[in-house]
């Protein structure tokens, strides 16, 4: 006959698959008619703004756009113009790549970006773009837990608690989101923004009821030109929150927010404040992942003191998430001019993708930090110099796990003229998440020979037996078809604990009633 098992089951999704895709893109620029000549380019920066990420049948596409902005001096005059263009893109996998995938996230940077002069009317961009795409797939988790059976059957049950972290849900929005930033009063008001880069950080979520309350930062830096001609560079900071819907989610959950931009509009308003107003709009697509963490019981091992007793098996795979970690290691560094520098306008950085690596027991985290420093030398001709800085940190992160890895520049880099470059000062902080796979052996149906007792006829009367270095209680009872109570009992012992190492057990026999 075969047993009724006790199934329990969870809705969960699981990463189905993570690519990497690199692409070029190229463009000719005309300059618009009202834009002056290009003399001479002093640099080119880009955002990037994902428009559309889609799954269809495993195949992955994303699309959406370069923002460019070239810095350059114009023929004739002085000061620093700007010119802006956007250059399309669009990436896709191979087909089949993502199978079972049913929500993706993707996030594209620029591994390089380049603007050369064609003439003064004509501009060639060469950009290398790098997508990250990691597909989630549905990946309910089922096992059994207990079984249900007559006492006559004489059933032996081993079950075990296993801890993991499921991932229950995958929440998105877009939204957007507008306020504004009035300069202080020890600065010039802005008269046209030449360059804009927006970061935001999530630094607080809450989840109540159905809702998810985001709590986090934008930090915004500007560079403008003054009425006068002159550039200045100015900063801050907007809180921001937003409530996304998260239907049957549990309140304890640990929740991980990614923010994707997909637009900015940051322009000087038009309220008579002399330019001390930047407006700011922008446009952005959430991700959440929401875990929560769970005990299951697992029924792993099953026999009968009377009957004969079958059973399968089945993996269950599960997963253990660690605390996110973040560190964060300071750089110092000068920059090499060439020339004498002036004067600073600003300074900035960006950091690549994180690399991971094992050393010993420790884990390396590496990234390369890339300064860029507008300034202008001793004639007040506007340069830029530039150097990538490989930033590392130790963490002590499980062996054998999977790790997720960003870095960012949380705070304003600080920077002043020394007497060989720039020197520039700011943190990089690694935030980190690691993940362990486990494999657990769950029963998955039982049959019994009720029909016909076990014969034990063979089975000697008297037995005295010591545990081995690696045997269990458990395994002792069921080798010599007695329970685990029955020679704690016999042996007047309370718990496995108590057993002295290298004692001999009695073992009681069971018998068979007839």
């Amino acid at each position: 006959m075969e047993l009724e098992l006790k199934k329990s089951g969870f809705d969960a999704y699981d990463v189905g698959a993570e690519l990497v895709l690199t692409q070029e893109e190229t463009a000719e620029t005309i300059v618009p008619d009202y834009c002056p000549d290009i003399a001479r380019i002093i640099d080119t920066e880009g955002k990037i703004f994902l428009h559309s990420r889609e799954l269809h049948d495993g195949k992955a596409t994303v699309s959406g756009t370069v923002r460019v902005t070239v810095l350059y001096t114009p023929e004739g005059e002085g000061g620093i113009r700007t010119l802006e263009f956007a250059i399309p893109f669009s990436a896709e996998s191979d087909s089949k790549a993502m199978p079972e995938c049913v929500f993706l996230c993707a996030a594209t940077e620029t591994e390089f970006l380049e603007t050369r002069i064609l003439n003064p009317r004509k501009v060639f961009t060469h950009c290398k773009l790098v997508t990250r795409l990691t597909g989630y797939r549905r990946a309910p988790l089922a096992f059994c837990s207990d079984v249900t059976a007559d006492a006559g059957l004489c059933l032996e049950k081993k079950s075990e608690q296993q801890p993991t972290t499921i991932l229950t849900q995958i929440a998105e929005k877009d939204f957007t989101f507008s306020d504004e930033i009035n300069l202080s009063s020890g600065k010039e008001g802005a008269a046209e923004i030449l360059t804009s880069s927006v970061t935001g950080t999530v630094t607080e979520t809450k989840i109540v009821g159905s809702k998810l309350i985001l709590k986090g930062l934008f930090q915004i830096q500007l560079l403008y030109r003054t009425a006068d001609g002159h550039c200045c560079a100015a900063s801050g900071e907007l809180p921001f929150s937003q409530i996304m819907e998260v239907e049957g989610a549990d309140e304890n959950a640990s929740v991980s927010v990614q923010l994707q931009f997909t637009g900015t509009d940051i322009q000087v308003g038009n309220s008579g404040q002399d330019g001390r107003q930047i407006m700011v709009t922008l446009y952005l697509h959430a991700v959440a992942i929401l875990r929560r963490e769970e005990t299951l019981t697992l029924l792993c091992d099953l026999y009968s003191t009377t009957y004969d007793l079958s059973y399968e098996v089945e993996p269950v795979l599960l997963t253990d998430f660690s605390e996110p970690l973040t560190q964060r290691q300071p750089v110092k560094e000068v920059l090499e001019t060439g020339v004498v520098a002036e004067s600073l306008l600003c300074v900035n950085v960006t950091c690549g993708s994180v690399s991971v690596n094992r050393e010993g027991d420790s884990t390396a985290l590496r990234t390369g930090a890339t300064v860029r420093a507008l300034y202008l030398d001793e004639g007040g001709v506007p340069l830029v110099a530039e150097r990538c800085i490989d930033v590392s940190c130790q963490m002590d992160l499980p062996a054998d796990c999977r790790v997720s890895a960003r870095a960012c520049c949380p705070e304003e880099v600080q920077s002043s003229i020394g007497a060989h470059g720039i020197e520039v000062r700011f943190p990089v902080e690694f935030q980190a998440q690691s993940s362990t796979r486990k494999k657990r052996v769950c029963i998955a149906s039982v049959k019994v020979s009720a029909d016909t007792p076990k014969d034990l006829s063979g089975a000697p009367s008297l037995v005295l037996r010591a545990l081995g270095k690696e045997e269990t209680l458990w395994a002792l009872a069921k080798q010599y078809n007695t329970t685990m109570s029955a020679i704690l009992t016999a042996n007047g012992l309370e718990s496995e604990g108590e057993i002295p190492p290298e004692k001999l057990l009695l073992i009681p026999r069971r018998r068979v009633a007839t």
